[in-house]
């Protein structure tokens, strides 16, 4: 597949790589008489991952037809969350994959085949071009079924996708969120 076919793959980060819930409750227990815990340094860098999240990371990293990039929403009142952030791709990923994340409050601006987000809008995942592997989901609850999913939609050798499960859902209006985020509460904030 030559690089301009390869798929386009953005992966968030807080709730899809990373136990955020986890993190945000060690966070709440250390400080807590704060409103937002995860304002104070630490919280970001000492995540852990989700089971499954790294191993197929670095499956989809490294298979011959995606070019996969680490696309996240930063809290932008905590100015330390993005150097947190960017400081746990490097300890979980390593340094190359640094060179592959993008931080931004407007999702729906990347250019893509898929998102891989646990949130369906809020940070434009409902204006995202592609189709939205909505993490957490019914559908894609962990990683074990997004790997599943990409085994049956990537092939090695450039044909294209056979006709599968997934096309009725991507070609459904299920893949787009009735309140385009005009309700959606930021968990990470």
């Amino acid at each position: 597949m030559a690089q301009r076919d390869k798929a386009i793959i953005y992966v968030d980060m807080d709730h899809v790589l990373c136990d955020y819930q986890d993190g945000f409750s060690r966070q709440k227990a250390m400080f807590p008489d704060l409103e937002f815990p995860q304002s104070q340094p630490g919280l970001y860098i000492g995540l852990n991952p989700l089971p499954g999240a790294i191993e197929t990371y670095r499956w989809l990293n490294d298979h011959p037809n995606t070019n996969v990039y680490i696309l996240l929403a930063p809290s932008v009142r905590n100015s330390h969350c993005y150097s947190e952030k960017r400081d746990w791709v490097e300890k979980h990923l390593g340094i190359s994959v640094v060179q592959n994340l993008i931080i931004t409050p407007h999702k729906n601006l990347n250019k893509g085949h898929y998102l891989i987000d646990d949130m369906a809008s809020g940070k434009g995942q409902d204006r995202f071009e592609g189709s939205l592997i909505h993490f957490g989901s019914d559908l894609f609850p962990d990683w074990a079924s997004v790997r599943a999913f990409f085994e049956e939609a990537l092939h090695p050798d450039g044909s294209p996708p056979k006709a599968g499960p997934w096309d009725a859902f991507f070609n459904s209006e299920l893949r787009v969120t009735e309140d385009f985020g005009l309700n959606q509460e930021d968990r990470d904030w």
